[in-house]
Protein backbone atom coordinates (compact mmCIF):
# COMPACT_ATOMS: atom_id res chain seq x y z
CA UNK A 1 0.00 0.00 0.00
CA UNK A 2 1.08 3.54 -1.26
CA UNK A 3 2.47 5.62 1.60
CA UNK A 4 -0.84 8.03 1.14
CA UNK A 5 -3.17 5.64 -0.36
CA UNK A 6 -4.48 4.20 2.80
CA UNK A 7 -5.76 8.13 3.36
CA UNK A 8 -9.24 8.05 2.40
CA UNK A 9 -9.32 11.85 0.92
CA UNK A 10 -10.97 14.66 2.92
CA UNK A 11 -11.42 12.65 6.09
CA UNK A 12 -7.59 14.54 8.02
CA UNK A 13 -9.07 18.36 6.61
CA UNK A 14 -12.48 17.61 8.50
CA UNK A 15 -11.07 15.86 11.68
CA UNK A 16 -8.71 18.91 12.25
CA UNK A 17 -11.58 21.72 11.76
CA UNK A 18 -13.56 19.62 14.46
CA UNK A 19 -10.96 19.25 16.67
CA UNK A 20 -9.77 22.82 16.22
CA UNK A 21 -13.14 24.28 16.31
CA UNK A 22 13.42 0.57 4.89
CA UNK A 23 15.52 0.21 7.82
CA UNK A 24 17.12 3.01 9.72
CA UNK A 25 20.42 0.63 9.14
CA UNK A 26 23.62 0.87 11.35
CA UNK A 27 24.49 3.39 13.83
CA UNK A 28 27.41 3.80 15.57
CA UNK A 29 27.69 3.85 19.19
CA UNK A 30 27.89 6.71 22.02
CA UNK A 31 27.68 7.59 24.93
CA UNK A 32 24.51 7.39 27.41
CA UNK A 33 22.09 10.83 27.07
CA UNK A 34 21.25 12.61 29.82
CA UNK A 35 17.52 12.85 31.18
CA UNK A 36 15.08 15.68 30.93
CA UNK A 37 11.36 15.90 30.61
CA UNK A 38 11.29 18.81 27.79
CA UNK A 39 13.04 21.32 26.45
CA UNK A 40 13.72 24.24 27.88
CA UNK A 41 11.19 26.49 25.63
CA UNK A 42 10.81 30.15 25.01
CA UNK A 43 7.43 32.00 26.90
CA UNK A 44 4.59 31.48 24.49
CA UNK A 45 5.97 28.32 22.74
CA UNK A 46 4.85 24.83 23.32
CA UNK A 47 6.20 21.06 23.29
CA UNK A 48 4.60 18.05 21.56
CA UNK A 49 6.71 14.78 21.56
CA UNK A 50 5.55 11.82 19.29
CA UNK A 51 6.50 8.69 18.20
CA UNK A 52 6.23 7.38 14.92
CA UNK A 53 8.94 5.38 13.61
CA UNK A 54 12.58 5.92 12.90
CA UNK A 55 13.31 9.51 14.14
CA UNK A 56 15.69 10.05 11.18
CA UNK A 57 12.32 10.57 9.41
CA UNK A 58 10.05 12.19 11.62
CA UNK A 59 12.63 15.05 12.46
CA UNK A 60 13.32 15.24 8.91
CA UNK A 61 9.39 15.84 8.44
CA UNK A 62 8.10 18.12 11.14
CA UNK A 63 11.51 20.65 10.63
CA UNK A 64 9.77 21.95 7.54
CA UNK A 65 6.35 22.74 9.52
CA UNK A 66 5.57 26.70 9.45
CA UNK A 67 5.78 27.22 13.19
CA UNK A 68 7.88 24.55 14.20
CA UNK A 69 11.27 25.91 15.75
CA UNK A 70 13.17 22.83 17.12
CA UNK A 71 12.95 19.35 16.66
CA UNK A 72 15.07 17.06 18.98
CA UNK A 73 15.14 13.19 18.25
CA UNK A 74 15.39 11.05 21.77
CA UNK A 75 14.00 8.50 23.17
CA UNK A 76 10.90 8.21 25.39
CA UNK A 77 8.49 5.57 27.65
CA UNK A 78 10.97 2.99 28.95
CA UNK A 79 12.05 1.95 32.04
CA UNK A 80 16.21 1.92 31.82
CA UNK A 81 17.90 4.92 33.00
CA UNK A 82 20.00 7.08 31.09
CA UNK A 83 19.54 4.62 27.87
CA UNK A 84 21.99 4.35 25.38
CA UNK A 85 21.09 4.35 21.36
CA UNK A 86 22.98 0.81 21.54
CA UNK A 87 20.45 -0.23 24.72
CA UNK A 88 17.01 1.25 23.16
CA UNK A 89 18.09 -0.88 19.58
CA UNK A 90 17.80 -3.90 21.59
CA UNK A 91 13.97 -3.53 22.36
CA UNK A 92 14.33 -4.42 26.22
CA UNK A 93 14.71 -1.03 27.48
CA UNK A 94 10.60 0.06 27.02
CA UNK A 95 11.55 3.37 25.06
CA UNK A 96 9.98 4.47 21.77
CA UNK A 97 12.66 6.39 18.95
CA UNK A 98 10.44 10.00 19.36
CA UNK A 99 10.91 13.57 18.77
CA UNK A 100 10.59 16.64 20.58
CA UNK A 101 8.93 19.47 19.14
CA UNK A 102 8.93 23.00 19.56
CA UNK A 103 6.42 25.18 18.48
CA UNK A 104 4.61 28.55 17.96
CA UNK A 105 0.65 27.48 18.94
CA UNK A 106 -0.11 30.81 16.76
CA UNK A 107 1.33 29.58 14.16
CA UNK A 108 0.16 25.80 14.03
CA UNK A 109 -1.87 24.43 16.30
CA UNK A 110 -1.51 21.03 17.80
CA UNK A 111 -4.53 19.36 15.72
CA UNK A 112 -2.56 20.38 13.19
CA UNK A 113 0.56 18.56 14.79
CA UNK A 114 -1.62 15.66 15.19
CA UNK A 115 -2.62 15.21 11.42
CA UNK A 116 0.68 15.56 10.50
CA UNK A 117 2.01 12.95 12.67
CA UNK A 118 -1.29 10.50 11.77
CA UNK A 119 -1.01 10.82 7.99
CA UNK A 120 2.99 10.24 7.86
CA UNK A 121 3.39 6.78 9.20
CA UNK A 122 1.27 3.75 9.38
CA UNK A 123 -0.60 4.29 13.05
CA UNK A 124 -2.13 0.58 12.30
CA UNK A 125 1.53 -1.63 12.41
CA UNK A 126 2.02 -3.01 16.32
CA UNK A 127 5.65 -2.11 17.19
CA UNK A 128 6.60 -1.79 13.12
CA UNK A 129 6.80 0.90 10.49
CA UNK A 130 7.98 -0.92 7.24
CA UNK A 131 11.13 -2.24 7.38
CA UNK A 132 11.63 -1.10 11.06
CA UNK A 133 10.47 -3.48 13.61
CA UNK A 134 10.91 -3.86 17.31
CA UNK A 135 8.92 -1.72 20.34
CA UNK A 136 11.35 1.10 19.86
CA UNK A 137 9.28 2.03 16.46
CA UNK A 138 6.04 2.13 17.66
CA UNK A 139 3.07 4.51 17.00
CA UNK A 140 2.49 6.60 19.93
CA UNK A 141 1.67 10.22 21.59
CA UNK A 142 3.45 11.28 24.69
CA UNK A 143 1.45 13.92 25.82
CA UNK A 144 2.52 17.05 27.78
CA UNK A 145 -1.07 18.22 29.32
CA UNK A 146 -4.54 16.89 30.03
CA UNK A 147 -5.31 19.03 27.04
CA UNK A 148 -3.40 16.87 24.55
CA UNK A 149 -4.39 14.06 25.76
CA UNK A 150 -8.11 15.01 25.44
CA UNK A 151 -6.90 15.75 21.65
CA UNK A 152 -4.98 13.01 20.87
CA UNK A 153 -7.78 10.56 21.84
CA UNK A 154 -10.73 12.29 20.16
CA UNK A 155 -8.74 12.53 16.87
CA UNK A 156 -7.86 8.75 17.38
CA UNK A 157 -11.37 8.11 18.12
CA UNK A 158 -12.91 9.94 15.07
CA UNK A 159 -9.80 8.26 12.79
CA UNK A 160 -10.99 4.72 13.45
CA UNK A 161 -14.62 5.51 13.21
CA UNK A 162 -14.20 8.00 9.87
CA UNK A 163 -12.72 4.31 8.63
CA UNK A 164 -9.52 6.11 7.11
CA UNK A 165 -7.60 3.25 7.69
CA UNK A 166 -8.27 -0.33 6.56
CA UNK A 167 -7.40 -1.49 10.13
CA UNK A 168 -7.61 -0.67 13.67
CA UNK A 169 -5.14 2.31 14.80
CA UNK A 170 -2.89 0.84 17.44
CA UNK A 171 -1.18 4.24 18.51
CA UNK A 172 -0.67 4.50 22.28
CA UNK A 173 -1.17 7.38 24.39
CA UNK A 174 0.22 8.06 26.86
CA UNK A 175 1.89 10.85 29.60
CA UNK A 176 5.74 12.01 28.69
CA UNK A 177 7.94 11.08 32.02
CA UNK A 178 11.35 11.14 31.27
CA UNK A 179 12.80 11.92 27.96
CA UNK A 180 16.11 11.64 26.48
CA UNK A 181 17.43 13.14 23.74
CA UNK A 182 19.61 11.08 21.40
CA UNK A 183 22.65 11.10 21.05
CA UNK A 184 24.58 14.09 18.97
CA UNK A 185 25.16 12.25 15.92
CA UNK A 186 20.87 11.52 15.30
CA UNK A 187 20.49 15.01 15.74
CA UNK A 188 19.59 16.98 11.86
CA UNK A 189 20.43 13.59 10.35
CA UNK A 190 19.08 14.31 6.80
CA UNK A 191 20.11 17.65 6.59
CA UNK A 192 23.66 16.42 7.72
CA UNK A 193 23.28 13.86 6.11
CA UNK A 194 21.32 14.13 2.53
CA UNK A 195 23.37 12.10 0.58
CA UNK A 196 23.71 8.61 3.04
CA UNK A 197 21.78 5.55 1.03
CA UNK A 198 18.94 5.41 3.73
CA UNK A 199 18.22 9.31 3.49
CA UNK A 200 18.12 9.28 -0.33
CA UNK A 201 15.96 6.17 -1.28
CA UNK A 202 13.84 6.37 2.63
CA UNK A 203 13.78 9.66 3.77
CA UNK A 204 14.02 11.96 0.65
CA UNK A 205 10.67 10.02 -1.04
CA UNK A 206 8.72 10.37 2.05
CA UNK A 207 9.09 14.09 2.79
CA UNK A 208 8.53 14.58 -1.51
CA UNK A 209 5.05 13.27 -0.47
CA UNK A 210 4.50 15.11 2.35
CA UNK A 211 5.34 18.05 0.96
CA UNK A 212 3.03 17.68 -1.77
CA UNK A 213 0.31 17.04 0.38
CA UNK A 214 1.09 19.64 3.24
CA UNK A 215 2.58 22.36 1.06
CA UNK A 216 -0.01 25.06 2.83
CA UNK A 217 2.02 24.57 5.99
CA UNK A 218 5.23 24.36 5.11
CA UNK A 219 7.96 27.08 5.59
CA UNK A 220 8.35 29.78 3.35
Amino acid sequence: MGYYTMIKSGIFFSLIMLLAGASCGQRKNSENTTPMKNQEIEKGMALATFGNGCFWCTEAIFQQLNGVTKVVSGYAGGKVKNPSYKEVCTGLTGHAEVIQITYDPTKISYPELLEVFWQTHDPTTLNRQGADVGTQYRSVVFYHTDEQKQLAESYKKKLDESGAFDNPIVTEISPLSEYYPAEDYHQNYYKLNGSAPYCSYVIQPKLEKFKKVFKDKLKN
